[in-house]
């Protein structure tokens, strides 16, 4: 634009919205509410780090690595494995005559050892690349309570007939191999033969191993504590099975090996009683194991959400800085509470982002220096958690900041910011509840947003404590957002819903 020879150019005025922006900030920006959301930064760092230091090895030597399949996922791979080699055209057929195994020390007395079978317990015929944990597979098997299922790549389970095994009532099982492709089949009588499934193994190896093997998880009961909740207790078990008509047709040879997949023979009931193992006479294998095969690792390997103890305190602090900030702005315009809102919210949001950010991967370097297999995480879920976790601490900011607007009452508001939010979170991730308590509260609650840290899924071929206190959430990670985000909408429209609009800029808050 030409101005004349006097003319100078007009100042250029900053946006209103700027303007209040940068006010706020300079109204948020006390030394006392600094202090107070470094603090809980410093709660989320400090108790990761002091939960990771902690943890130490309990085994002899390094413990073993976490098994994973190929597309990284924590697994169970361990039974024993009586195998040889099969080329790419081939299958294997067996008659299984029996299944049996050893429960220790069952409630209620915890005294005797028991014949019995946990209802996942496996034993059958299996196509598997190689020995080596997380490997891909094709496996055909009687289970303990859940009939005959085909199971591949540890997250696949499709059932075949029910009912069991007897000498009088055998199961023939088949597992026949084409290339790539191979195909479960069952029968009764060794004539008549069902299709159960049939799977596209990509990648396995010219030469695969197939054989027979026996596997069981566990055995899980649940003891009361505190106000009705519950702690899991797990038991060593065996699953036994006998075989005859063991038939092989390939045309690579190779001798019959016996090993275990994973550890196996450590413990006093095998060293004592029963070792896992096979044996075979007169055309008979018997093979027990103990483990398990499918998509959940090792309940001992720490996940990444454990290092996530101090976030509790942290949103507490931020609650108390929201509800005091917004108790104050209760009779400003609605552009000021929403610039407040705004500025409030993230600098929550920087909190919880740095201190997330630290403590996973740090925590996660001092688990493994200690010797304590820790379950991968893949990146995508690591930037979900930090971002997730950040996200919510702002919208609970947000949220209890509106709740101040409304009420006008700085402790007022952060009781009831506590116990909407900070009490269902924390009387939840203890076993302190019934289960079915803790998950509506998880469901009601905005505290249902912190399901963004769940890295584990609920998979019904695992029998598992699927409960808020071992750290399944009852909703998805997006859900759970979504309520929190209903909550902070429905509590912002009604605080402003009285405030003036007019667009007046606020004076800083007197030092105090």
């Amino acid at each position: 634009m030409w101005f004349g020879p006097c003319s100078r150019p007009l100042p250029r005025t900053e946006p209103m919205s700027t303007k209040l922006l940068r006010r706020e900030w300079t109204a948020f920006r006390r030394l006392g509410r600094l202090a107070a959301l470094a603090t809980a930064a410093l709660a989320i760092i400090g108790l990761g780090l002091l939960y990771a230091v902690g943890n130490h090895s309990s085994c002899d030597g390094p413990c073993p690595a976490v098994p994973t399949a190929a597309d990284g996922s924590v697994v169970s791979d361990g039974f024993w494995f009586r195998h040889r080699d099969l080329g790419e055209q081939g299958s294997i057929t067996v008659r299984l005559t029996s299944m049996t195994g050893t429960i220790t020390y069952p409630p209620p007395d915890h005294d005797e050892i028991v014949p019995g079978l946990v209802p996942w317990a496996k034993t059958g015929i299996i196509i598997k690349d190689g020995v080596r944990q997380g490997s891909q597979y094709a496996a055909l098997m009687m289970t303990g309570s859940h009939g005959v299922r085909f199971q591949h790549n540890y997250r696949h389970d499709v059932a075949g007939t029910g009912g069991g095994v007897t000498e009088q009532s055998p199961r023939w099982l088949r597992l026949t191999r084409a290339g790539g492709t191979i195909t479960g089949s069952e029968s009764a009588d060794g004539e008549r033969w069902h299709t159960v499934a049939t799977v596209q193994l990509d990648g396995l190896p010219a030469t695969a191993q197939a054989g027979l093997f026996a596997t069981s998880p566990g055995d899980l009961t649940l003891r009361p504590t505190g106000l009705g909740g519950a702690i899991e207790e797990v038991r060593f078990t065996q699953a036994v099975g006998v075989f005859d008509n063991v038939t092989v047709e390939s045309g690579t040879a190779g001798a019959w090996q016996s090993e275990p997949v994973g550890d196996m023979n450590h413990t006093d009931w095998e060293k004592h009683h029963n070792a896992s193992g096979a044996v075979e006479k007169n055309g008979v294998v018997t093979i027990s194991g103990t483990g398990d095969i499918g998509p959940l690792g090792d309940g001992a390997a720490p996940g990444a959400a454990k290092s996530l103890t101090g976030l509790v305190i942290a949103l507490i602090i931020v609650i108390v800085v929201a509800a005091r900030h917004g108790a104050r702005a209760a009779h400003e315009s609605r552009p000021v509470i929403a610039a407040r809102a705004a500025i409030t919210g993230a600098a929550a949001f920087v909190t919880g982002l740095v201190a997330v950010a630290v403590v996973l991967p740090v925590s996660t370097a001092i688990l493994k220096s200690n010797g304590v297999p820790v379950a991968p995480m893949p990146v995508l879920t690591t930037v979900r958690l930090v971002v997730g976790i950040a996200t919510v601490l702002a919208l609970c900011a947000v949220l209890v900041l509106a709740l101040g607007v409304r009420v006008r009452r700085g402790w007022t508001t952060v009781l009831i910011g506590l116990s909407l939010i900070a009490l269902p979170y924390a009387v939840t991730t203890l076993p302190l509840l019934p289960d079915p308590v803790a998950e509506w509260l998880l469901r009601l609650t905005p505290a249902a947003a912190f399901a963004v840290q769940q890295t584990t899924a609920e998979y019904p071929q695992v029998i598992a404590h699927y409960a808020p206190s071992t750290g399944y959430y009852p909703l998805p990670w997006w859900a759970g957002l979504l309520v929190l985000c209903a909550y902070t909408v429905i509590v912002v429209r009604v605080a402003v819903r009285g405030a003036p609009a007019a667009n007046t800029v606020p004076q800083p808050e007197p030092a105090r």
